[in-house]
């Protein structure tokens, strides 16, 4: 698929470039500006699927499906400033929720149950899973990078984006109760095997904290 990220990585937009009769997926509210390109809203995958993903994944109840007629131009932005990637995906990777901005009709865009330890972790309790083959746009908070790793890696929850399903994780305190307490730093997933993971190198709850202790606080009556 031919495309271009512009302006990243704080304010990044994707810009497809589609032939006569291409088409692509995307999470609704995301367009920008369209030319020579149809919009048609659907149920991907039937309507259990659909409650499946807004219920339980966080995501949109209807994706929007664009289709070139003749040379279109499509321009596609996440709700929240950071950067998009790309992924060809060959294969299945799992992402959080809010993740997903783009990608090739072929793909199947599903939720999985995460477990009861993402719970702790204060991630929800379901992963988007992404699985086929074609491209796939995610989007971050703040810029996103890819770490390979070869081994074990821990992430703090809050910088998560997608993972490849070699990896395997688990929930862990980032110290002990001193450091816990003491350093800023909460829980971590410990990631291990052999895969790729792309991380966020801003955290929305940690942005949202820091929102509110700007705003003014209320005082009681004298």
């Amino acid at each position: 698929m031919k495309h271009r990220i512009l302006s990243r990585p704080s304010y990044s937009l994707l810009e497809l470039e589609l032939e006569n009769g291409e088409e692509v997926l995307a999470e609704p509210g995301a367009m920008v500006y369209m030319k020579n390109v149809e919009l048609s809203p659907e149920i991907k995958g039937g309507i259990l699927s659909g409650l499946k993903r807004s219920f339980l994944g966080g995501e949109s109840f209807f994706v929007n499906r664009y289709v070139s007629r003749g040379k279109g131009l499509l321009g596609l932005s996440p709700s929240y400033s950071g950067d998009i990637a790309h992924i060809k995906l060959s294969g299945r990777l799992y992402a959080q929720s809010g993740a997903f901005l783009a990608s090739s009709p072929d793909l199947e865009i599903d939720v999985k149950w995460g477990g009861a330890k993402t719970f702790f972790a204060g991630e929800g309790l379901f992963l988007l899973r992404l699985e086929g083959n074609g491209d796939l746009f995610l989007s971050s908070f703040g810029g996103i990078e890819e770490i390979n790793v070869d081994g074990t890696l821990s992430v703090d929850t809050g910088h998560i984006v997608a993972f490849e399903e070699t990896l395997d994780f688990k929930i862990r305190k980032a110290g002990g109760l001193k450091a816990m307490l003491l350093s800023g730093e909460g829980l971590v997933a410990e990631f291990a095997g052999k895969g790729k993971i792309w991380i966020q190198t801003r955290s929305i709850a940690e942005y949202i904290g820091w929102l509110v202790s700007l705003l003014p606080r209320q005082t009681g009556r004298s």
